[in-house]
């Protein structure tokens, strides 16, 4: 069973006292997107949408590092019981269900890693997972984005690598799946995401 609202808001504070960072205004403004097109979508909860984006890089709280962030929050929300929240804490990094084509750096255990591996492998997902991966590209800590401002973004702070390219084509496939869904484009579902697109400022580390 996934937390409430409430319960998923004060991990998120909590975290971010254990680790400050614009992690968690982005993780917010996921939260916020994941629920707005939700809720245009039958078949899916708004509130729980907006818990499982909210939640999908808690993993942060142990510290800064790179792909061990995502075995930190499954193990976190594990713990818990958040059973789907744990999974997105991996599956929103793997829109592609394979570990090769991770862009960040495994910072973990050879037993983590094959871990990981293996779970991407044969992690089923369903819409949830697809909305958070779509989602953590239409975040930054400032508001919503545009998803080429986003890939930039994250590009220039991770590098371009062997499937940057496959990435950002499904990304674009599951925007045009929740499109067709929603009955309309996404950004028209997040309020400033053209102006806050046209800003300069926006990464976080």
């Amino acid at each position: 069973m996934e937390p409430d609202r409430k319960t998923a808001e004060q991990a998120i504070r909590e975290a971010y006292e254990s680790n400050p960072g614009s992690w968690a205004e982005h993780s917010r403004y996921v939260a916020q997107a994941c629920e707005n097109i939700a809720t245009h979508c039958k078949g899916l909860s708004g509130e729980k949408a907006y818990v499982l984006g909210l939640l999908h890089d808690i993993g942060r709280y142990a510290g800064v590092s790179s792909e061990k962030h995502l075995i930190d929050g499954y193990r976190y929300c594990s713990a818990r019981g958040w059973n789907k929240a744990a999974q997105i804490c991996i599956s929103h990094a793997f829109m592609i269900q394979d570990i090769n084509t991770s862009i960040g750096t495994f910072d973990v255990s050879e037993e983590d890693f094959l871990f990981m591996k293996n779970f991407v492998a044969n992690a089923v997902y369903d819409d949830y997972d697809l909305l958070v991966q779509l989602c953590d590209s239409l975040a930054l800590p400032t508001g919503f984005c545009l998803l080429e401002k986003r890939f930039v973004d994250v590009t220039i702070r991770y590098g371009a690598h062997p499937f940057t390219v496959d990435r950002w084509k499904k990304i674009l496939q599951i925007k045009a799946f929740f499109e067709e869904k929603a009955g309309c484009s996404i950004y028209d579902l997040l309020p400033g995401v053209v102006e806050n697109s046209l800003r300069q400022e926006g990464a976080y580390a």
